[in-house]
């Protein structure tokens, strides 16, 4: 359980983010808009270690879009998908706890691909006013997972960076 405090620091923070949220004009997708047509909903993530690292599969239909990331990523989203409590938090844990405590939540995200760099637009909701917010693509993922937000990524992203899911997992990798 959150303890709500009074301390006047976490009053004047909680009236700056409120102000911005306010003042940062429009947003990318409208809360609570219906996807464009365009969009996939990705139905599945799942977090594997490969010779080449930590990756998170973002799975949709017949395809998984692999987005590589360091290991505290894939272990705080490895963690939410599997419901453990870690005995310390991590940074997404922390975020999670501070934006609940102020009636916040994550509302969408959305993973886009420029150049070879994946990113994510990762939309929050504070106080009835919503924000997008540039992320790195695996920190948003795990955001979306800690409050089951829906991940979106383009069709044509899934069809050009998704990989056919194989019935067995390909030599050197090891499902976690």
């Amino acid at each position: 359980m959150i303890k709500r405090t009074s301390h006047p620091w976490i009053r004047a923070t909680t009236a700056l983010l409120t102000a911005c949220l306010v003042l940062s004009g429009s947003v990318t997708r409208s809360v609570g808009a219906q996807p464009d047509k365009n969009d996939v909903r990705i139905q599945e993530v799942e977090v594997a270690l490969s010779t080449a690292g930590p990756v998170v599969l973002l799975k949709a239909g017949s395809k998984a879009i692999p987005v590589f990331g360091d290991q505290t990523v894939a272990g705080s989203i490895h963690a939410a998908l599997s419901k453990q409590k870690l005995p310390r938090p991590l940074s997404h844990d922390l975020m999670r706890a501070i934006l609940q405590a102020y009636d916040g939540k994550v509302v969408q995200v959305v993973v886009t691909l420029k150049g070879a760099t994946f990113y994510g637009a990762l939309t929050i909701e504070v106080a009835g006013n919503s924000k997008v917010f540039d992320s790195r693509s695996s920190d948003a993922i795990a955001l979306a997972i800690h409050f089951a937000a829906p991940i979106w990524v383009s069709r044509e992203l899934l069809e050009k960076s998704g990989k056919p899911l194989e019935k067995e997992d390909p030599p050197g990798t090891q499902r976690l």
